[in-house]
């Protein structure tokens, strides 16, 4: 036997294995999309509505004919590490494109891979600005290839002030409780402040908790003792149930105004939902919308899954698709390589307008950021119902 046959032999073999896991082409005809959320612990209703939706835009794509596509979800738990690992055996199956991760501080630590392998990604609801940004707090070195269907925690702030200084009869003291170890919450709160001065609305209490917090009456009395008619809370919807219970049983009865994090309120375990009567909040999608993509949409999802698609839903159906629409016009394949079909789509996106049930006329700048205009809902016996 010839052993530097064998050898050789063995060695190229490995090379060609490897540089076919490197370039991340399909063997299965389909193009293949990966992604991550927490589909167990306290955040599984995001990860659970984003791979629920994701998968029936799959599903619809490829029974309508043309390019086909694969998905393949894994649980982080919304955790850094649990990403980290969620993201290598996405490569390993061979991910063309990513839909990046479901929650802001996983994503923060996963971005830098997907940039490092040009895997085009594009996060239905990470939102924080560090998902996109190596500085997230200079705005500066964007990654190029990781962008965002769900708004930045900045503009969620700018909008949100924009919306009570526009909608006067909230009231025009407004208290804040936030919370101070979370980007999500912070991003917002600072942009909200600075477009507060700017627009001339009164803040007069800003109160703040850390994760884990399960007591709020200090918070809620110092903003009830204050005169505050409107109650800003850019948190999710977790604690904000606690602060609504603590608001109920202090008697205090001002305008309850939240972010996206606020869906899911509703399905909180143990909450009772009345005290969420005439809470409004911040969000690209209301189910309530009459356009025939939106009706189609939500009712598929309530015969798959027995319940109203939240905003999560929505921003991972519109990511899916918008990823399908970039696909067909730059003529992805699923022959090539996840570093071809990256360039492919970052062209496209930064060049094409999409419409979908998150909104039309959509656009991606080429730092990744979205432009769509947010709408207002407010919950009404027990459902979100859209205000304008």
């Amino acid at each position: 036997m010839n052993f530097k046959k064998v050898l050789k032999g063995g060695l190229a073999s490995l090379l060609m294995v490897s540089m076919t896991a490197c370039s991340n082409s399909s063997d299965d005809g389909t193009i293949k999309i990966g992604g991550s959320g927490p589909l167990t612990g306290d955040a599984a209703v995001y990860g659970t509505a984003v791979k629920n939706a994701a998968q029936l835009a799959v599903d619809e794509i490829n029974e309508a004919g043309g390019l086909q596509f694969s998905l393949n979800f894994q649980d982080d738990k919304a955790d850094g590490e649990t990403a980290t690992t969620a993201y290598n055996t996405l490569v390993d199956w061979g991910m063309q494109v990513g839909l990046g991760t479901t929650t802001s501080g996983a994503g923060q630590v996963v971005s830098p891979l997907y940039a490092e392998d040009n895997i085009f990604a594009i996060t239905p609801s990470a939102s924080s600005t560090g998902v996109v940004y190596q500085d997230a707090d200079k705005l500066t070195n964007a990654y190029g290839n990781v962008f965002q269907m769900c708004f930045t925690d900045p503009n969620l702030g700018t909008a949100s002030a924009q919306y009570i200084s526009e909608h006067g009869d909230m009231g025009n003291k407004i208290a804040v409780i936030y919370r101070n170890d979370d980007n999500y919450s912070t991003g917002i709160y600072n942009t909200f402040v600075k477009e507060a001065d700017k627009l001339g609305l009164e803040i007069v209490s800003v109160e703040t908790f850390t994760d884990g917090a399960s007591d709020f009456s200090v918070q809620v009395s110092k903003a009830a003792s204050s005169g505050a008619d409107v109650l800003f809370l850019p948190i999710y919807y977790q604690p904000a149930s606690l602060i609504l219970a603590e608001a109920n049983k202090q008697g205090y009865e001002p305008t309850f105004f939240g972010c996206d994090g606020m869906d899911g309120i509703l399905t909180q375990d143990g909450f009772d939902t009345s005290l969420a009567e005439g809470l409004y909040m911040l969000t690209p999608f209301s189910a309530d919308a009459t356009d025939e993509k939106t009706v189609n949409f939500v009712t598929k999802y309530k015969e798959l899954y027995g319940e109203v698609p939240n905003q999560f839903a929505a921003d991972a159906y519109d990511a899916v698709y918008a990823i399908v629409a970039a696909c067909e016009k730059a003529g992805v394949t699923s022959e090539m390589g996840a570093s071809e079909v990256c360039d492919k789509l970052v062209s496209e996106f930064t060049s094409m307008t999409f419409d979908g049930v998150t909104g039309k006329n959509v656009t991606w700048s080429e730092t990744g950021e979205v432009s769509k205009s947010p709408k207002a809902v407010v919950i009404q016996n027990g459902s979100y119902v859209g205000v304008e």
